[in-house]
C-alpha cells in the first residue's frame, strides 16, 4: 500500500529523472570517445605552468607571453642614497614615448622668401602640425607668421647639408616622417598627410619623384627636391654619422642630387615612387597649361606641382586643388548617404525609421522642460530675439549674412530639385525660425512667397516651407601655448569709502585660502581717496582701519608682506588705477582685478593662471552673483541644499574681474594712448574690458566661473564713469534682486498687503 503511494507521487517527476540521467550517461560516454587514453591536445601544460592554445610543436621554444602580460615594476628607493625628484616632461606624450607624423621643411632663398615662400606658408600652415623654412641668408627680415632658420651659406649643397643636421639634431626625436621640398613647389598638404597615415615606420624609405643620376648607374636614382619628397625616420637616424663624408667626398651642383648619393651610397638605398602599392603622383608645370581646364589624370592625382615661377599661379593651384577635392568630398558624402538610405530598408522602422538629413545627428531630445530649445523668430528686416533682451531689434552684421546666405541657398536648393520644369523667384520670406542644436548644428525653418514661372513662362504666387541645416564641421583641437598653474598671481583690490564694510571678509576669505594653504599669490591694496578724504588724511584716515588689518595679518603671517598704494581721484577709473599700478611691477606680472565681493579660492586661482596666456590671451570671468536673501526667503531659514550655485545667477552685465598679463595691458594701453591722445574724460569713461576688446588683437576669453561666487550687495553706481558702464552696473543690480518667480511672490505679497 505504502510503495503504490510513493509511485503515485513520484510518478510525475520519472520522466524529470530519467532524462537527467539519460543525458549524463550520454554526455560521459561522449567525453571518453573523444578524448580516450590520450591527453588533451587542445590545452598543453609545460614545466613552467604557463598554458597556450594549439598543438604542441615538435620544436621550437614556447610562445612568450611575457608580450601579452603587463609586468609591473616594484618601486625601490634605496634609502642610502639621497631623495631626488623626478622631473616630469611637460607633455604625457613625450614622457610616453609617442611622436607626431609629419614635420616639413620648405628649402627657400633671399630672392624667394617674401614672394613664393609665403604663398607656401599660407596655403600649407595650418594644415602641418609643424612647417619650417630653411635659408641661407644672414640677417634677412622674417615676414610675420614664418619661422625661418638661417644657416649663413647660401650656396645649394651647403644648405642642404646644413638642413639635414639640423632636422637630425632637433626633430628626430619628435616625428615619424619629414617631408622636405622647395618654395617653388605647390604642395597639397591632405594628400601627402593621407600617404602617410599608410606608410610604416618601422622601414628605411626614401619616396619621392625619382629620376636618375646623370651619368651614374641606371638602377641607382634620386629624389627630385622640385615635386619634395619623404624621408622615413630610421633612414635619417642612418644617415646622419655619414653626412660629413658625403659633404667632403660628393661633388654635385644639385642638393638633391647630392643627398640622394649620399643615401645610396652610404646605406644603399634609392629613391623610388611607389612602395607597396603606394604611389607618389607629380606633375611638372608647363608654361602654358590652363590649370582651370587641366583634367589630365597625373595633374587631377598629383601630391605636388612644379615648376611655380609666380605666387599668383601657386594661389590659383590651391584654389584649383581645393574645388577638386571639394568635388571628392560631395562625391563621397552623396555615396555615403545613397548607402545609409538602402540600409534603412533593412532596419526596424523601414524607410520611416530614415532621418533628415542623411548621416546626420538625430536632433536634441529635451529631458525635460527646462532643456527644450527655443526657436527664434525672424523677418528680412528684424530680429525678434536679442542680445540685450529687447523684443525686438534690427537684423545686421552676422545675423543679417546668416540670413540672407540661408535664403540664397534654399532659392537655389529649390531651383536645382524642380529644374528645368519650374524657376522660383524669391519675392518675400513671410516667417523665418531657427534655433542651434548641439548635436546637429544651426536649423532653419523658411515661410518663402515664391513666384513660380514655367517653361512657357506662366506664372503663379505660392507659398512654400522650407527646412534647412548648416551642419557642425569636423570638430577641431585649438593649439594654445603652454602654461602653468606655478605662475605667481598679483591681486590687485581697488577700494573706495563705500566698501569699508565689505573689507574685513575679503581679506578673511584671502587668508584662509590663500594665506593658510601658501598658495603662490600676492596681494596689493589700492586706497582710492576723494579730494575732501585727502585732505584730511592726516586727522582722520578713512583707510586706518583697514591698515590696521592688514597689519594684523602681517602679524600672525610673519613672511607676508602686503602693500598699499594711495591714490587720489574724482572717479576711480580702472584704467588710471592700472596704469599706476602697471608701472610698479615687472612686464611679466599675471594680474587679477579684483572687487571688495569676490572670494578668493584655490580653484579660481589655478583657473586664472591656465586661462590668461601671455602675448594671447586674457581672461574675464563671469562670476555667480547670490540674490538678496530678504526677497529670496523673506524671512524663512535659507535653503540648506548642497548645490552653491542655486540662488543667484551668473552676472554678464559686469566685468570687473580680470586675469592678464602687465605686458599685455602695456601694449594694448599703448595703442590706445596713440588713438585717443589720453583725453582724461575718455580715459575715465571705460574700463580694462573695453581696453582689451578694443585696443588688443589678443583673444578675449570670457566665460561663467562657478568658482567665483559673490555674496548679495548693492553697486554703488558712479554716474560719471561712461553710460554704457553705468548702464551695465545698473542691469547688474536690477537682474540681481532675485529670480522673476521670487520678485512676482513679493509683489503679490505686497497688492495681498495693501487690499487689505
Amino acid at each position: 500500500m505504502r510503495l503504490a503511494i510513493a509511485l503515485s507521487l513520484l510518478r510525475p517527476a520519472l520522466p524529470l529523472i530519467l532524462g537527467m540521467s539519460l543525458g549524463c550517461s550520454l554526455s560521459l560516454l561522449r567525453v571518453s570517445w573523444i578524448q580516450g587514453d590520450s591527453e588533451d591536445p587542445c590545452m598543453n601544460i609545460r614545466e613552467d605552468t604557463e598554458f597556450y592554445v594549439g598543438k604542441e610543436r615538435d620544436s621550437g621554444p614556447a610562445p612568450d607571453m611575457d608580450d601579452f602580460k603587463p609586468r609591473i615594476v616594484p618601486y625601490y628607493r634605496d634609502p642610502n642614497k639621497p631623495y631626488k625628484k623626478v622631473l616630469r616632461t611637460r607633455y604625457i606624450q613625450t614622457e610616453l614615448g609617442f611622436r607626431d607624423r609629419l614635420f616639413v621643411a620648405i628649402l627657400t632663398s633671399k630672392n624667394t622668401l617674401n614672394t613664393l615662400a609665403v604663398a607656401v606658408n599660407r596655403t600649407l600652415a595650418h594644415h602641418f602640425h609643424h612647417l619650417l623654412f630653411f635659408s641661407g641668408m644672414r640677417g634677412a627680415k622674417v615676414p610675420h607668421g614664418m619661422q625661418v632658420v638661417s644657416h649663413g651659406d647660401e650656396r645649394p649643397v651647403w644648405l642642404m647639408y646644413e638642413t639635414i643636421r639640423y632636422i637630425h639634431d632637433h626633430f628626430v626625436s619628435q616625428y615619424d616622417w619629414f617631408y622636405i621640398t622647395q618654395d617653388d613647389t605647390y604642395t597639397q598638404a591632405e594628400r601627402i598627410k593621407s600617404l602617410v597615415k599608410h606608410l610604416s615606420i618601422n622601414q628605411d624609405l626614401y619616396l619621392g619623384h625619382a629620376e636618375e643620376f646623370i651619368g651614374g648607374d641606371e638602377h641607382a636614382k634620386y629624389c627630385h627636391g622640385g615635386y619634395g619628397y619623404l624621408i622615413s625616420r630610421s633612414l635619417l637616424l642612418k644617415l646622419q654619422k655619414h653626412l660629413d663624408s658625403c659633404r667632403n667626398d660628393i661633388l654635385s651642383v644639385r642638393p638633391d642630387e647630392w643627398l640622394g648619393r649620399c643615401i645610396v651610397d652610404s646605406l644603399g638605398i634609392s629613391c623610388v615612387s611607389n612602395h607597396q602599392g603606394l604611389q607618389y603622383y607629380s606633375f611638372e608645370l608647363g608654361k602654358n597649361v590652363d590649370i582651370v581646364k587641366e583634367d589630365r589624370a597625373d595633374f587631377l592625382k598629383a601630391f605636388s606641382v612644379h615648376p611655380v615661377t609666380d605666387v599668383i599661379m601657386m594661389y590659383r593651384l590651391h584654389k584649383r586643388f581645393s574645388e577638386i577635392e571639394l568635388e571628392r568630398t560631395y562625391e563621397e558624402i552623396k555615396q555615403l548617404q545613397l548607402q545609409i538610405k538602402n540600409l534603412t530598408f533593412l532596419t526596424p522602422e523601414g524607410a520611416a525609421g530614415a532621418l533628415w538629413p542623411i548621416g546626420i545627428n538625430t536632433p536634441f531630445i529635451p529631458k525635460s522642460r527646462f532643456e527644450v530649445i527655443n526657436w527664434e523668430y525672424f523677418t528680412e528686416e528684424h530680429l525678434f530675439s536679442c542680445f540685450n533682451g529687447a523684443p525686438k531689434c534690427e537684423l545686421s552684421g552676422a545675423n543679417k549674412a546668416d540670413v540672407n546666405d540661408i535664403l540664397e541657398t534654399a532659392l537655389e536648393q529649390l531651383n536645382q530639385r524642380y529644374q528645368p520644369s519650374l524657376r522660383f523667384y524669391k519675392k518675400q520670406l513671410l516667417n523665418g525660425y531657427r534655433r542651434f542644436d548641439p548635436t546637429r548644428g544651426m536649423e532653419y525653418t523658411l515661410d518663402l512667397l515664391l513666384d513660380a514661372v514655367t517653361q512657357k513662362g506662366h506664372n503663379h504666387i505660392l507659398v512654400k516651407r522650407v527646412n534647412l541645416l548648416r551642419p557642425l564641421s569636423k570638430v577641431e583641437i585649438i593649439p594654445m601655448p603652454y602654461v602653468t598653474e606655478a605662475t605667481r598671481v598679483q591681486i590687485i583690490l581697488p577700494l573706495t569709502m563705500r566698501d569699508l564694510d565689505y573689507v574685513g571678509n575679503f581679506l578673511d576669505v584671502f587668508a584662509m585660502n590663500t594665506l593658510d594653504t601658501h598658495d603662490n599669490a600676492l596681494l596689493t591694496l589700492l586706497f582710492i581717496y576723494d579730494p575732501y578724504a585727502a585732505q584730511q588724511v592726516n586727522q582722520l584716515d578713512v583707510f586706518a582701519g583697514v591698515k590696521f588689518m592688514v597689519g594684523e595679518l602681517e602679524k600672525r603671517y610673519s613672511d607676508v608682506k602686503i602693500p598699499w598704494i594711495s591714490i587720489k581721484t574724482e572717479v576711480p577709473s580702472q584704467i588710471k588705477l592700472m596704469d599706476i599700478v602697471s608701472k610698479k611691477h615687472p612686464m611679466d606680472t599675471l594680474f587679477f582685478l579684483a572687487g571688495v565681493w569676490t572670494e578668493i579660492n584655490m580653484e579660481f586661482l589655478n583657473r586664472c593662471r591656465m586661462n590668461a596666456i601671455s602675448n594671447w590671451q586674457v581672461f574675464f570671468p563671469v562670476h555667480f552673483q547670490e540674490f538678496n536673501p530678504v526677497l529670496m526667503y523673506r524671512g524663512e531659514q535659507s535653503s540648506s541644499s548642497t548645490d552653491f550655485l542655486r540662488d543667484g545667477h551668473f552676472d554678464h552685465h559686469i566685468s570687473m574681474e580680470a586675469c592678464f598679463y602687465n605686458s599685455d595691458y602695456m601694449a594694448a594701453r599703448t595703442k590706445m594712448a596713440a588713438d585717443i591722445l589720453d583725453h582724461d574724460e575718455v580715459v575715465e569713461g571705460i574700463d580694462v574690458f573695453d581696453v582689451f576688446l578694443t585696443y588688443s588683437e589678443l583673444h578675449l576669453f570670457r566665460a561663467v566661473e562657478p568658482a567665483l561666487v559673490q555674496k548679495y550687495a548693492l553697486r554703488d553706481c558712479n554716474p560719471r564713469l561712461s553710460e554704457e558702464v553705468y548702464h551695465r552696473c545698473v542691469m547688474s543690480n536690477l537682474e540681481g534682486l532675485s529670480s522673476r518667480s521670487h520678485l512676482a511672490m513679493a509683489l503679490f505679497e505686497q497688492e495681498q498687503a495693501n487690499s487689505t
